[in-house]
C-alpha cells in the first residue's frame, strides 16, 4: 500500500508486497517455532509429572532464549574428513522448503501470502528438497553412523510421501483444483443447516484425514515415528555430526515442517479458515485457521508423549501394507462420492468402500502379518 501512494512501478509494487508477505510468515513462525519449542516441553514435562523448564524468567518462559543464545555461542565443529560446503548446505536446505511450503497456504479469507494455482504441487514438491538435505547431511559428514541415519530417514520419507499424496490427490479429484484457496473455498457452507461441508465430514474424507495424519506424523518426524534420531539405536541419525547453530537449524526445520503439514492438513480436510458454526463466521477467519492449528499441534504433542517409539520394521510395515492401500481405496471413494451426487446414495456407496477394507486391512496386519512374539532371555 505504502508503495502504491508513492506511485511506485508495478513490479516494484509486486515485489514488494512478496517482500512483506514472506517476512510476515517467517515473523510468525519463527517466533512460534520459540513459543512451540517451550509449550513442548512444558506439556511433556505435565503430563510426565514434572515441572519442566522454570529457570529462565518467570515460569521458564524464556528458555527458548536462553536455548538460542546457547546454540549461537557453541563452537561449530566440522569433522576432518566432512566435504565442508555440503556440510554447511545441508541445515539450510531443511529450512527453506518449509518457509516455502508455508508461503502458499491460505491462513485467512483474502490472505494467502503466494496465492498460486498450482499451490498444492508446489508444496509437495519443495517437500520432497527435505529428503535431498537430510542425504546430504549424512553423507557429508563423513562418518557411517550419519549415513546410516540418513538412509533409515529417508526410506521413511519416501514410504509415507505415498499415503500423503494420495489422500490429498482424493481431495484434488473432488475439488477440481490445486489452488488451496479455491479447495478451502469449496469446503463452505453448511449441510442441515449447522454441519459445515469440509472434506472431514464424508467417508470419503474421514478415512482420508486420518492417513493423512498419520502420514504427516512420519513426514514431520515426530513420535512415534521419529526414528531418524532414534537416539538409543544410531545417536542422533543425520545429525550426529552437527553441533551449535546448525544442529538448531535441523530443529527449526522439523517445527516449521510441522506447522506446514499441519496448515496443509487443516486446508485440505477441516475447511481452512472456514468457521464451524454459522453464527460464529463473525469472528475473523484467521482467528479460525490458527485456533484449528493450536488443536492439531496439541495432538501431535499429546501422541509424543503418549506412545513409545516403533521400530524400523514396523515403520515400513505398517505404511506399505496398511496406510498405502487405503490411500488408494480413498480415492476410489472419492470418485464415487462425485459421481453419485455428494448425498445420501453417496454414503451408502461409498462407506463400505472405505471402512470394510480399513477393517480387513487392520485385522490381517495385526493378527497376520505382524512378527512373531519374541522370546528375550536374560542372563541369571
Amino acid at each position: 500500500m505504502l508503495l502504491e501512494f508513492l506511485k511506485m512501478p508495478a513490479w516494484l509494487v509486486t515485489l514488494g508486497g512478496l517482500a512483506a508477505a514472506a517476512g510476515t510468515v517467517v515473523g510468525v513462525f519463527l517466533g512460534g517455532f520459540a513459543l512451540l519449542s517451550l509449550i513442548e516441553r512444558k506439556t511433556l514435562a505435565r503430563v510426565q509429572n514434572r515441572i519442566g523448564p522454570n529457570r529462565a524468567g518467570p515460569f521458564g518462559i524464556f528458555q527458548p532464549v536462553a536455548d538460542g543464545i546457547k546454540m549461537l555461542t557453541k563452537e561449530d565443529i566440522v569433522p576432518a574428513k566432512a566435504e565442508w560446503l555440503l556440510h554447511l548446505l545441508a541445515p539450510i536446505l531443511i529450512v527453506v522448503p518449509s518457509i516455502l511450503a508455508l508461503g502458499v497456504i491460505p491462513y485467512g479469507r483474502e490472505w494467502t501470502p503466494v496465492p498460486l494455482e498450482l499451490g498444492l504441487l508446489l508444496f509437495f514438491a519443495v517437500g520432497s528438497v527435505t529428503e535431498v538435505a537430510i542425504f546430504m547431511a549424512g553423507w557429508s559428514s563423513g562418518s557411517k553412523f550419519p549415513m546410516l541415519g540418513a538412509m533409515r530417514a529417508i526410506s521413511q520419507l519416501v514410504s509415507y510421501e505415498i499415503p500423503l499424496v494420495a489422500s490429498a490427490l482424493a481431495v484434488v479429484m473432488i475439488s477440481g483444483t490445486l489452488s488451496l484457496p479455491e479447495i478451502v473455498a469449496q469446503q463452505g457452507g453448511w449441510t442441515f443447516g449447522f454441519l459445515p461441508q469440509w472434506n472431514i465430514f464424508s467417508p470419503w474424507g474421514l478415512v482420508g484425514g486420518i492417513v493423512f495424519f498419520i502420514a504427516a506424523i512420519a513426514e514431520a518426524n515426530r513420535t512415534p515415528f521419529d526414528l531418524p534420531e532414534g537416539e538409543s539405536e544410531i545417536v542422533a541419525g543425520h545429525m550426529t555430526e552437527y553441533s551449535g547453530f546448525k544442529y538448531a537449524l535441523f530443529f527449526m526445520g522439523e517445527y516449521l515442517g510441522l506447522f506446514a503439514v499441519s496448515g496443509l492438513f487443516i486446508t485440505l480436510f477441516l475447511g481452512g479458515w472456514q468457521a464451524p458454526l454459522p453464527f460464529l463466521e463473525f469472528i475473523p477467519s484467521w482467528i479460525w485457521f490458527f485456533g484449528k492449528l493450536a488443536v492439531l499441534i496439541f495432538f501431535f504433542l499429546w501422541i509424543r508423549a503418549t506412545y513409545p517409539r516403533v521400530r524400523i520394521d514396523q515403520l515400513m510395515r505398517f505404511a506399505w501394507l496398511f496406510l498405502i492401500p487405503t490411500s488408494l481405496l480413498v480415492t476410489v471413494a472419492a470418485g464415487l462420492w462425485h459421481v453419485t451426487g455428494r448425498g445420501i446414495v453417496s454414503w451408502v456407496v461409498c462407506l463400505p468402500v472405505v471402512a470394510i477394507p480399513w477393517v480387513i486391512a487392520a485385522v490381517i496386519f495385526n493378527r497376520r502379518l505382524a512378527p512373531a512374539t519374541r522370546t528375550y532371555h536374560f542372563a541369571e
